[in-house]
């Protein structure tokens, strides 16, 4: 899409990734898609339909990528977070992964969930958004009168150098061939979505239900035309022959712009990216730090409002709409140490279940496939744990957790120290 100036461009971008956003707060709102939710799904009850309506949102994100990228009309090279960096930071990957679980879990939803429960009225997850969004913040952000941040703080100099230094990009197809990664996404991601969706029709009764196809369907395509949109905003500069992308014109600004009027604060934010909720909503906190500084305003943060307004929106017109509270003092406190995880486990994983689990994995990223199932295993490993605490009061951590990891056949089962009833 050509526009004449930036300010166009990059109005026309948040107005339609605000409306996509919107879209999928409706959605998710309405089908009920939660991936916390068919975590607990499988581990508690055996049911699978939740989980294979993620595996086809992310069927349909990886075909609908390769069309993209062949197309040329979507770049994830050159994205925003870098999900194909050649610096696998598989450490950060694995631990956030894992600590994200464990919070989504103990706070009642991800990052996504808890956009569609503020938007149904739940006063617990403004809670938890604000806690992620303070922690995700400083995690990138430095500290007023310092160059240090959380992440610098606590991880950088153990953690970091764990990462590994690839030839080539993280994705499949760049490590399996680095002379035509193009074809071999082709291949590679064809057979990986071909392999999801024999599993997903397995299911009778996934397929009988409309609705979990609508969800998962719908997600992909908002996933897509994320990274469409950001992907395909091009300013066309007559006078001098030339079109920029939005992060190119950005970079070139001092050349081509008369002033730094509508310059927003960070280049990084117009590269090609698609839906993700943790650093986002600690942009979304710095914006609002910031008294609504117009030069913040990214993607990330219009996503935000927009699954939001979205969730409301069907919250009201299907009369689900209703305020909760805290059931009392351990509630809240469970759910503060779950957004503090989710925060911290976020931004060290690059991404939630939506960045990570579907838009990362759209790139075929290794790095997003090691996060989504940390993820999965975290939260799957705290509901264990949960449930052998409520059934056995005064067993301890210890032996809920060898149960735990026995039953997911982590460990041998003469090890189990508590018996299901």
């Amino acid at each position: 899409m050509l526009f004449e100036s930036f300010s166009a461009a990059q109005s026309t971008l948040l107005w339609s990734v605000f409306g996509v956003a919107f879209l999928m707060g409706a959605v998710v709102n309405k089908t009920n898609f939660c991936t916390m939710g068919a975590v607990s799904d499988m581990v508690n009850m055996g049911d699978y339909s939740r989980f294979r309506a993620w595996l086809l949102a992310i069927a349909v994100a990886i075909v609908g990528m390769l069309i993209l990228e062949l197309t040329g009309m979507a770049n994830p090279d050159g994205s925003f977070p870098p999900y194909r960096g050649s610096q696998l930071i598989w450490a950060e990957n694995l631990l956030g992964g894992f600590l994200f679980g464990i919070g989504m879990t103990l706070a009642s939803g991800c990052g996504n969930k808890t956009l569609i429960r503020i938007g149904g009225g739940n006063i617990k997850s403004i809670f938890v958004f604000l806690i992620i969004g303070v922690i995700a913040y400083f995690m990138t952000t430095p500290f007023p009168g310092s160059d240090q941040t959380l992440f610098s703080i606590l991880f950088y100099d153990w953690i970091r150098p764990l990462a590994i230094a690839l030839d080539t990009k993280q994705d499949l197809g760049s490590i399996i061939s680095s002379d035509n990664p193009m074809g071999a996404r082709i291949v590679l991601g064809g057979i990986i979505a071909f392999l999801l969706l024999v599993y997903i029709v397995k299911s009778k009764g996934f397929r009988t239900n409309p609705e979990h196809w609508f969800a998962g369907i719908a997600v992909g395509l908002a996933v897509l035309a994320g990274w469409y949109l950001s992907s395909s905003m091009i300013v066309d500069i007559p006078s001098e022959g030339e079109q920029y992308t939005l992060v190119e014109y950005y970079e070139n600004w001092d050349m081509i712009s008369d002033s730094d009027e509508g310059k927003p604060a960070q280049g990084a934010a117009l590269s090609p990216q698609s839906f993700t909720f943790v650093n986002p909503m600690g942009q979304t906190v710095g914006y609002a730090s910031s008294g609504l500084n117009a030069s913040l305003l990214t993607f990330g943060i219009v996503s935000v409002l927009g699954v939001i307004l979205g969730s409301l929106v069907w919250s009201l017109i299907s009369k689900s709409f209703r305020i909760e509270w805290f059931f009392n003092f351990k509630d809240f406190i469970t759910h503060v140490i779950g957004a503090v995880l989710m925060g911290f486990g976020g931004v060290l994983a690059m991404g939630c279940t939506i960045g990570q689990g579907i838009t990362g994995l759209s790139t075929l990223a290794v790095g997003s496939l090691i996060a989504f199932i940390a993820i999965i295993f975290g939260s799957a490993l705290t509901m264990k744990i949960q449930y052998y605490q409520m059934l056995y009061e005064d067993a301890s951590f210890f032996a809920a957790l060898i149960t735990a990891l026995v039953e997911l056949r982590l460990l041998p089962k003469g090890m189990r120290k508590l018996e299901a009833l």
